[in-house]
C-alpha cells in the first residue's frame, strides 16, 4: 500500500511539474511573439523623412529644396525583452533660393531612446518612450550680431533636451473579409531642455518646456498579383493565398504647446507658443516605402535652430518615406 500511495504521488508530481512547464513555455512563446509585433510598432511610429522641392512656402526666406533624413537604429531589439533601445539620428537641410544655394545652418538632431512595452496586446498597444536628443547647427559663430540680432549666417544654436512619451493605439478591421483596415495610433508627452546646456540667447526666448500631441491616421490595403501588377484584393480565397499588405494613406496631426516662462510672452500667446502641423501621405500603387506628401502647418517658433524667432503659416509638397508596411504575406498570417 506504502508503495502504491508512492508511486501515485510521484506521478502526480510529474504530471502537475509538466503541465507546468507547458503553460512557462506557452507564455514564454507568447511573450516573445509580441515582443517582436511591438518591435515593429517602434519603427512604424517614427516620424517620416522627406524631400520637398521649394521647402515650406510661406517661409520668411525662400527655398531651392528642404530635406528632412531621419532613421531609427534599433540597438537592443531582441524578442526576449520588453524593451529595447535606439539611436535616431536627424537632420533636417533648406538650401536658400540664393546665387551659391547655401544651406548656412543645417538642423542636426542625434539622441537615444528607450521603449518599455506597457502590455501584451499589439493589436491594442501601449508603450512608454524616454529620449536624450542633442540639437545644434554646426556652426560657431556669435550668436548675436553687433547690432543685437540674430545671427542667421553663421550663429551658433544647441540645445539638449528629453522627451517623454506615452504611445498608444489599435488596429481596425474595415471589413468582416479583412481586405483592408486601419489604424489610429497616439503620442502624448513632454519635451524639456532645461537642466540641460544650451546657447545662452535662448533664455526666457525659448519653448524649453513643450506639452506634445500627435495623431496618426493609416489606412492599410491588401493586393493579389494580377499579371505584373498588384490589383486590390475583393475577397479571401485560401488561406495560403500570398497578397501584398501595403499602407495606403497616413495622414498626421502634431501639436505642441510651450508652458514655460517667456519674458515678452504670457501663457497664452499661442502666437508665439503653438506649433502646429497636418500632414497627408499617399502611397501610389506603383510606389514602395514612399509617399506623395502634402503638408500645412504653422511655427510660432521654427524648429530650423537658430531661426527659431521666426513665426508664419506654411505649406509643403514633395515625397516622404519612412517605416511603410509593403510586404508579401500568406493570408493565414494576417488571420
Amino acid at each position: 500500500m506504502k508503495t502504491l500511495l508512492a508511486y501515485t504521488a510521484i506521478c502526480f508530481l510529474i504530471n502537475n511539474t509538466s503541465f507546468a512547464q507547458v503553460k512557462i513555455d506557452a507564455a514564454d512563446s507568447i511573450h516573445k511573439e509580441v515582443n517582436q509585433e511591438y518591435i515593429e510598432r517602434y519603427k512604424e511610429n517614427r516620424e517620416l523623412s522627406y524631400t520637398s522641392p521649394f521647402g515650406e512656402i510661406g517661409a520668411p526666406a525662400k527655398f531651392i529644396i528642404e530635406g528632412r533624413l531621419t532613421t531609427t537604429y534599433l540597438i537592443i531589439a531582441s524578442k526576449h525583452l520588453p524593451v529595447s533601445l535606439a539611436l535616431i539620428p536627424d537632420f533636417t537641410v533648406k538650401v536658400l533660393n540664393e546665387r551659391s544655394a547655401g544651406v548656412r545652418t543645417s538642423s542636426f538632431r542625434l539622441g537615444a531612446a528607450a521603449y518599455v512595452r506597457l502590455n501584451n496586446d499589439a493589436e491594442h498597444y501601449k508603450y512608454a518612450e524616454l529620449s536624450f536628443t542633442h540639437h545644434s547647427n554646426g556652426q560657431d559663430g556669435n550668436a548675436l550680431n553687433p547690432d543685437g540680432t540674430i545671427n542667421t549666417y553663421n550663429g551658433n544654436f544647441n540645445t539638449n533636451y528629453i522627451t517623454a512619451l506615452y504611445r498608444f493605439g489599435h488596429f481596425q478591421n474595415q471589413d468582416p473579409q479583412h481586405t483592408a483596415y486601419s489604424s489610429f495610433n497616439h503620442r502624448v508627452g513632454v519635451e524639456i531642455h532645461k537642466g540641460f546646456s544650451y546657447e545662452p540667447i535662448l533664455k526666457n526666448d525659448y519653448g524649453f518646456t513643450r506639452i506634445l500631441y500627435s495623431f496618426s491616421f493609416r489606412r492599410y490595403n491588401l493586393y493579389k498579383e494580377n499579371g505584373r501588377s498588384w490589383k486590390k484584393l475583393k475577397n479571401r480565397e485560401n488561406d495560403d493565398q500570398k497578397v501584398l499588405e501595403k499602407e495606403l494613406i497616413r495622414v498626421n496631426a502634431d501639436l505642441s504647446y510651450a508652458v514655460n516662462p517667456m519674458a515678452e510672452y504670457k501663457f497664452g500667446s499661442a502666437k508665439k507658443r503653438l506649433n502646429a502641423e497636418v500632414s497627408f501621405n499617399y502611397s501610389m500603387p506603383f510606389m514602395q516605402n514612399a509617399f506623395l506628401m502634402a503638408s500645412a502647418g504653422y511655427y510660432g517658433e521654427d524648429p530650423y535652430n537658430i531661426y527659431y524667432t521666426n513665426q508664419y503659416s506654411y505649406i509643403r509638397l514633395g515625397i516622404s518615406s519612412g517605416f511603410i508596411k509593403n510586404k508579401i504575406r500568406s493570408l493565414q498570417y494576417l488571420k
